[in-house]
């Protein structure tokens, strides 16, 4: 429930567990240089914790509650911080014959200590003892303290189900059943939880129990109701107000108003509000609040805004609440300033700002990429006393993963654990989804720590995972997963197959997407837009125009409107045909559909005209995408530029860089390189060095393409130098093969180059020697790969995921294993996740060498970094050693995961079980 081994996972560390470092006899100098030389150093081991064991807490205090004086004892002091709502829950459980006073006592006792706070479990088990012993007056404070603890759903449901069952006890029924007290405050926190079926039962069994409802049950029920927008069914207890001989009052007309606005049902709510003085009833804070609330939802803001300031004419002020709806109204029309100025106005008006308000502010300035202020706005909120709550932090990781910080998003979610605030399964599918746009693997490791925290994977979970897999190439993974939320209980949505269907037609596999897509309909499942725009771009990009067409039929026939993506895809693909009559005419199609031809429409009609060398029709293409309300954007003004720099025509490219700039459209990596290799084709070097400069102040990350041309150029300047023969490198344009530059690359080249990079400005990176290293390493250069990891670390700079990943997959391909253990050893150490394809390779390399002990060793540290036990499984045991028909081996690894206490979804042990069978 609350256990502390529950709160003792959520604080472990969330998914880097260094590994033992594996010896190595040293046969070549790559090993020695990176064993003797290290990157970074890292912490010493954390120190042992004197305090006892959890599980021998409750022991240890049931020791001292033994003993008359207890609260003297002198061992208290120091477990005090220890003690957690669960020890006291598992001190009265385990010994439920304690004396009742002095489990009162305790009780009482550790609840004044500022730390603590009981929690319903804790008070439910101290229940048990008062209500054994007759202590029914304490009892039934302790009752009420728990249904007000109730701080979630569950544990709403569990204080429901456990009063519900003492109630029908006939021993305690006659003694000890639910005061009126009782019940209304049971109701108040049912509906704090929307539990409305559970209400429903409470207020039968109180008219069973003889027990008379009041106005405040009766207000409760209404609430209730109109919270969840049935309105009918709470005039139906108003109803009973009215037969009572009592008068519905503020409470039960601001209930209904809150009921009519969740239904949309403005009229209605002003309707009640406008009468409510005709009553008599006053209208309070709360009744303008929810008329507020439900305005600011319909996005009539500026209705929302009068209403606020007429507040004061009923002799109401704004609440902290009547801000905060009003802010956040603002915010989500676009009127961010509007609010934030609101904000910084309310202390001004004697409204301090609460966590809420503080949250609606921090969402609002991650959604406007403005993380950095959002993290200070935490700062400001910790400042100011107040606790940030789950929301809170799931905003801020929201907003870093959306930008790729993920390092900073686990920064926020180790001070969430650090302040107990504990994740929900909101807070890990953002970490997922942002982890899947980096490294996979990493988005699978919390997938197994939300099941280890007991949270539960919904679709968006296993959504955001499918798609990570397949953008890595990763498709059988991605079905496996698929299987796996079926095996769950959940249902794939429209969006898992979209994924899907698209992955597939990427990889050319048309017919396996085209069989998914069929199979939709005995699932249920409508293909929309999307669907069926992933197929008919698969169909168009391997220029099946015809099954395209005839699917863009289909799914106007089936209702299912076609959108801009769907033409485009068309489009593209009559294009790619050479049929540019066909083309435009979709272009007419597309607007007589409604269709507004888009950015992306006009940017690959201009691309194909330029291919065809009429760069008149493409300007007047892109003069038609101005005058239709569209903007270029960077694909626009880059297919220009490639066009220009192709024929030479460098004046052309460079105004239309400039117009680019001007026009508020940052050049992307591909715009900088296509400029750069113009210059360097027709010798101008500086100039080309100098777009590098570009590169690096705007903050554009050059490519292992970019850095390929460069080297093209610098050897080409040599050969001439030496009067050597040349190797054919340079060509029109970047139409040469850039693994021809990297076989020609020797380390004395890049040194060239980091000197010429210094003269103009742009000081080498770790991104530098990492795509230098990846270039090298796809055509095998180990050896200046070698050189240039120790040059690098000369400068005082460690290398990235990406280059280490790309070295080990080289050693891997060259059967290079030892050395590929080293960069093994050396990536667990800087915390970062080596492929597990590489992991295959290397482990499937060892097994023909005979190296079994080396094996073991190394994928018993593996299991310990933190990665997806299934993902293991699939990549290695299934993937690799099954594959192979090492059966045999398989099981043996399996054995290794298995006693250290690898959990398995049944999906992958089924799949391991029938593969080993099989064999």
């Amino acid at each position: 429930m609350n256990g502390s081994s529950t709160i003792a996972t959520v604080r472990t560390s969330t998914m880097r567990t260094p590994a033992a470092i594996m010896k190595h006899v040293e046969s070549f100098h790559f090993r020695c240089f990176l064993l003797t030389k290290p990157f970074s150093s890292f912490p010493s081991s954390l120190p042992i914790d004197p305090e006892p064991p959890d599980h021998d807490l409750p022991l240890l205090l049931h020791s001292i509650l033994s003993k008359p004086n207890w609260q003297k004892h002198p061992s208290l002091p120091k477990l005090l911080p220890s003690i957690s709502p669960s020890h006291v829950h598992s001190l009265f459980s385990l010994n439920p014959y304690l004396l009742p006073q002095t489990a009162l006592d305790f009780s009482y006792w550790i609840s004044q200590k500022p730390t603590f706070k009981h929690s319903v479990y804790s008070y439910s088990a101290l229940l048990n003892i008062l209500v054994a012993y007759k202590f029914f007056g304490p009892a039934d404070k302790i009752r009420l303290a728990m249904i007000k603890s109730s701080a979630s759903i569950h544990e709403s449901r569990f204080v429901f189900e456990l009063l519900m069952e003492m109630n029908k006890n006939e021993q305690l029924h006659s003694c000890f059943k639910l005061s009126l007290r009782s019940y209304n405050f049971l109701l108040m926190s049912l509906s704090k939880f929307l539990m409305i079926d559970e209400m429903k039962s409470v207020y039968s069994e109180m008219l069973n129990d003889r027990v008379s409802p009041n106005i405040f049950t009766w207000n409760t029920m209404v609430n209730g109701y109109c919270k969840i927008g049935n309105v009918v069914e709470a005039q139906r207890y108003v109803t009973k107000i009215v037969q009572a001989g009592l008068n519905p009052d503020t409470f039960t007309y601001t209930s209904l108003i809150l009921g009519h606005c969740r239904n949309k049902d403005l009229d209605s709510a002003f309707r009640i509000f406008r009468m409510m003085p005709s009553k008599g009833c006053r209208r309070n804070e709360v009744s303008y609040t929810n008329l507020i609330h439900g305005l600011c939802e319909a996005e009539r803001v500026d209705e929302a805004i009068k209403l606020f300031e007429a507040m004061g004419e009923d002799f109401c002020y704004p609440t902290v609440r009547t801000y905060t709806v009003i802010i956040f109204g603002l915010c989500e029309t676009g009127r961010k300033s509007e609010g934030i100025k609101l904000f910084e106005e309310m202390s001004q008006k004697g409204c301090e700002p609460n966590a809420h308000t503080y949250t609606v502010i921090i969402d609002s300035l991650c959604k406007d990429n403005k993380v950095d202020e959002a993290r200070e706005m935490v700062g400001r909120m910790l400042e100011k006393g107040l606790v940030p709550s789950v929301v809170t932090y799931n905003a801020l990781i929201d907003g870093y993963c959306k930008h790729g910080a993920m390092e900073a998003a686990l920064e926020v979610l180790g001070m969430m654990e650090s302040n107990n605030c504990f994740p929900n399964e909101r807070t890990y599918n953002e970490l997922i989804a942002g982890f899947c746009k980096k490294n996979v693997h990493k988005a699978m490791a919390f997938l197994d720590k939300m099941l280890e925290l007991k949270l539960v994977p919904n679709v968006v979970t296993y959504n955001s995972l499918i798609h990570g897999q397949c953008k890595m190439g990763q498709l059988d993974n991605a079905f496996r997963l698929l299987e796996m939320m079926k095996k769950n209980g959940l249902v794939p949505d429209q969006w898992t197959y979209s994924v899907l269907i698209d992955s597939l037609c990427k990889v050319d596999r048309i017919e396996e997407a085209r069989n998914l897509f069929d199979s939709l309909k005995e699932k249920s499942l409508k293909a929309n837009e999307v669907i069926y725009t992933a197929l008919i771009d698969g169909y168009c990009k391997v220029g099946k125009i015809e099954d395209a067409n005839y699917l863009l039929d289909r799914m106007i026939n089936q209702g299912c409107w076609p959108n801009s993506c769907t033409y485009n895809a068309i489009i593209d693909g009559l294009c790619n045909m050479k049929n540019m009559k066909e083309a435009l005419s979709t272009v007419k199609k597309m607007a007589g559909m409604g269709v507004k031809p888009t950015v992306d429409t006009y940017t690959i009609l201009i691309k194909w005209m330029l291919k065809e060398g009429d760069f008149d029709r493409a300007h007047g293409t892109l003069d038609q995408l101005i005058s239709s309300g569209c903007q270029p954007d960077v694909l626009t003004y880059t297919a220009f530029i490639h066009a220009y720099c192709g024929v030479g025509r460098l004046k052309e490219a460079e105004d239309m860089m400039i117009r680019m700039k001007e026009g508020g459209v940052f050049p992307d990596s591909l715009t900088y390189t296509l400029l750069l290799d113009a210059y360097g084709c027709l010798g101008l070097m500086h100039s080309a060095f100098d777009v590098l400069k570009c590169m690096f102040d705007a903050g554009c990350e050059p490519s292992h393409h970019t850095y390929s041309i460069l080297f093209k150029y610098l050897l080409k300047d040599r050969r001439t130098k030496d009067d050597s023969p040349a190797v054919n490198l340079v060509s029109n344009g970047m139409l040469f093969d850039h693994a021809d530059v990297w076989k020609s690359m020797e380390f004395d080249t890049a040194l060239e180059l980091f000197e010429k990079m210094r003269q103009h400005g742009c000081v080498p990176n770790a991104n530098t020697y990492g795509k230098l290293i990846i270039g090298l390493c796809k055509v095998g250069r180990f050896v200046v790969v070698q050189k240039l990891f120790d040059h690098m670390r000369d400068q005082g700079i460690s290398p990235g995921e990406d280059a280490y990943n790309s070295l080990l997959n080289c050693f891997c391909e060259l059967g290079m294993y030892d050395d590929a253990m080293i960069v093994v050893d050396l990536m667990i150490k800087s915390s970062q996740f080596p492929y597990l394809d590489s992991y295959r390779q290397l482990i499937c390399g060892l097994y023909d060498q005979g190296d079994k002990e080396k094996v073991d060793t190394l994928f018993a540290n593996l299991l310990r970094c933190g990665y997806s036990s299934d993902e293991v499984a699939w990549k290695i045991l299934i993937d690799g050693l099954l594959k192979k028909g090492l059966a045999d081996r398989c099981s043996e690894l399996l054995s290794i995961m298995e006693k250290m206490g690898c959990q398995l979804h049944p999906n992958t042990y089924s799949l391991l079980i029938e593969g080993i069978d099989g064999a």
